[in-house]
């Protein structure tokens, strides 16, 4: 073990040992949504869905070509914001999150970390960009629903609370009646990190490749695990 690991661990075991509370992302800390089901994809037919309507316009070059879902459905709440097209995007963003649950790829040592989490008695909530209906079906799917609920907080049509605005982790603390410094924000994208950092929350990033790690350490986040076996393993001996 060389001297930057053992001061990584330590810095991970003080973060876990004052964490009574734990908001996790969805879409990478718990599993890999779109594992089976290609976010591009979805991307892309959502473009194609807003063209066949004449509505070419309202996206530009970039944002057509982002391959992000997400960013589709935010470019057109800018230029509509609470609009009914926005609503029937969102639903068909979500229809097609729904469908990707079934062949979403849970995170390795995610289940037993949460199930070992909520064990010794810390709250545990979601924070997520993703919808609270996707979310449901799939931690139902694991066995995994009665750990978090009712404290799932995810995307409304109300698009401009999506991280990296603090509104899902803010939503998390109150309901609960936690103070910022006693949670634990757990996700895998530079939003999350400043999303939590805008609710005053420690972060601990999960990178599950260097590129994902760079990109959270170049965002200014200073623990990040590329697994959650190390988490887990420091759970339980704190238990």
């Amino acid at each position: 073990m060389t001297a930057e690991t053992e001061k990584d661990t330590e810095q991970l075991r003080e973060l876990i040992a004052r964490t009574r509370i734990v908001l996790w992302d969805f879409d990478g800390p718990i599993c890999r949504l779109f594992a089976g089901h290609k976010a591009e994809r979805v991307a892309i037919d959502l473009v194609d869905w807003l063209e066949g309507r004449g509505l070419h316009g309202l996206l530009t070059e970039d944002e057509r070509q982002s391959l992000d879902p997400h960013v589709v459905l935010r470019a057109v709440d800018r230029r509509h914001p609470g609009s009914d097209l926005v609503a029937e995007l969102e639903e068909r963003l979500t229809q097609e999150e729904l469908r990707a649950t079934s062949s979403a790829m849970p995170t390795a040592y995610a289940d037993p970390l949460i199930r070992t989490w909520a064990a010794v008695g810390s709250r545990l909530a979601i924070a997520t960009n993703n919808s609270p209906r996707v979310v449901r079906a799939y931690l139902n799917s694991r066995g995994l629903l009665s750990c978090f609920s009712p404290h799932i907080y995810g995307r409304t049509q109300n698009l401009h609370h999506l991280k990296p605005d603090p509104h899902c982790l803010n939503r998390g603390l109150s309901a609960i009646g936690a103070a910022p410094s006693s949670a634990l924000m757990i996700g895998d994208t530079p939003s999350d990190l400043a999303a939590a950092n805008s609710a005053g929350v420690p972060f601990l990033g999960y990178a599950r490749n260097a590129r994902k790690e760079k990109l959270l350490r170049e965002a200014g986040a200073t623990c990040v695990v590329e697994s959650l076996r190390s988490v887990l393993a420091l759970v339980r001996a704190q238990a």
